[in-house]
């Protein structure tokens, strides 16, 4: 079996992307302290044609050359804006419909493979030590939870973000 060559795989330019349909869904970074994870997800967010990503609280921007380590130019395609307060961008998607969803082990969560999202989806992902801020899962339609069988009550934000985006892809395409 032979690897692909990068001309074979047939990429979108960043024109192309700008332009392409996007999955309707929506990523927000509640107060994420590593540059790198942030990276992360914007490079996974372009992977999947992720509609935008809000960057809140205390998490960074680009330009910046450690997001822009991780995310090999993610951040020229992947639409973004900076918002001090989740808070509000919760509040705000909620009143337009959308289904906002924080990524968090709480009380009466559904197990991500158990979820099945009808129409435009967010999800909030959270402090790597303190997760999502209360006031933001009480003020999500839905807390969405990752089981986990190990030792770890946790996993990294980009691993978690990852997996998150790859279930929802498929069950949002058309």
């Amino acid at each position: 079996m032979r690897k692909l060559l990068n001309e074979e795989l047939d990429r979108l330019s960043v024109n192309r992307f700008r332009e392409s349909e996007k999955t309707p869904l929506i990523i927000i970074l509640d107060n994420v302290r590593s540059l790198n994870n942030i990276g992360s997800v914007f490079r996974t967010a372009d992977a999947y044609r992720i509609e935008k990503i809000y960057l809140c609280g205390i998490t960074a921007q680009p330009p910046h050359k450690d997001i822009r380590k991780t995310a090999l130019g993610a951040t020229e395609t992947v639409e973004w804006e900076y918002r001090e307060h989740t808070l509000e961008v919760v509040q705000e998607l909620n009143e337009q419909g959308v289904i906002t969803c924080a990524i968090e082990q709480a009380e009466d969560s559904v197990a991500l493979h158990s979820f099945k999202p009808e129409g435009k989806v967010a999800i909030i992902m959270g402090n790597e030590v303190k997760g999502v801020q209360q006031d933001v899962v009480n003020a999500c339609s839905k807390v969405i939870e990752l089981e986990q069988y190990g030792t770890k009550h946790s996993l990294n934000i980009s691993v978690c973000t990852g997996i998150v985006i790859y279930d929802l892809f498929y069950k949002l395409k058309p």
